[in-house]
């Protein structure tokens, strides 16, 4: 016989950023674990994703624009059953290169591509957060933004503007947790260094044999589990963290 329990909602994860690397692998985390996965992006969905209800779950948005994104949040919190949303991960991000795919350093970068950088790694975060959060309040739901290693060391890839951007990032979820936390919502963050992703520049074989003390890349898998672990009560009292996931990269 079915149970009460059986006639529950599953809990349902808003996740930026989820076509590829680290967020798809976190939509398959999730998934598998009987989560509901609302994703976002600027595409529309990707027919070899492969997590159920994925088209009726996916939404369509240019978070580099606030119209766009306050759009996509009323179009979200009408989706949610029961008004609940249990984890929101802003995982998507932009990192623009100079010509070559060379790192964009502060004395290059255009003033208009780090205000684009902004509003996607920056602002798009808080706007979600904040236009969700009597549904996250309702759910005593967690935050995880993606920051990166970026965002506390300058790196030979990441440009200026994408790496200000997660250390301001880092800052946000610090202060997230202070403001959201008496609403019963967690916030935290994880930055990631060298992940196996499609993203990965030359040059990252030198980082891993000289950098990382486990001389190996993360994989996205790795990631996802502690994004996973965040959202869930094993983390119940969890908050305001940064969690590095770099194989000691930082140390």
């Amino acid at each position: 016989m079915p149970s009460a329990h059986d006639n529950q909602p599953r809990r349902a994860l808003l996740l930026t950023g989820a076509s590829r690397g680290i967020g798809h692998f976190t939509v398959k985390r999730f998934s598998a674990a009987g989560w509901r996965v609302i994703t976002c992006s600027r595409h529309a969905f990707p027919e070899n994703c492969p997590w159920e209800m994925g088209p009726e779950d996916h939404i369509q948005v240019d978070l580099a624009d606030a119209a766009s994104t306050d759009a996509a949040i009323t179009l979200i919190r009408s989706r949610l059953d029961n008004g609940e949303l249990h984890a929101l991960v802003n995982n998507a991000a932009i990192s623009p290169k100079a010509a070559g795919g060379k790192r964009l350093s502060s004395i290059e970068t255009p003033v208009e591509v780090w205000d684009h950088v902004f509003r996607v790694n920056f602002f798009a975060p808080i706007m979600l957060a904040r236009g969700l959060v009597n549904e996250l309040k309702t759910a005593k739901g967690s935050v995880v933004n993606v920051t990166s290693i970026a965002g506390s060391r300058v790196h030979p890839f990441a440009g200026t503007a994408y790496a200000t951007s997660k250390a301001a990032l880092a800052a946000l979820t610090r202060e997230m947790a202070a403001d959201f936390g008496p609403l019963g919502i967690r916030v935290n963050a994880i930055a990631p260094g060298e992940i196996d992703t499609a993203i990965l520049s030359p040059g990252t074989e030198e980082i891993v044999a000289h950098q990382i003390p486990m001389h190996r890349l993360g994989t996205p898998d790795e990631v996802a589990k502690i994004i996973y672990v965040l959202c869930t009560d094993t983390a119940s009292y969890v908050n305001g963290a940064e969690i590095h996931i770099n194989g000691g990269q930082h140390v």
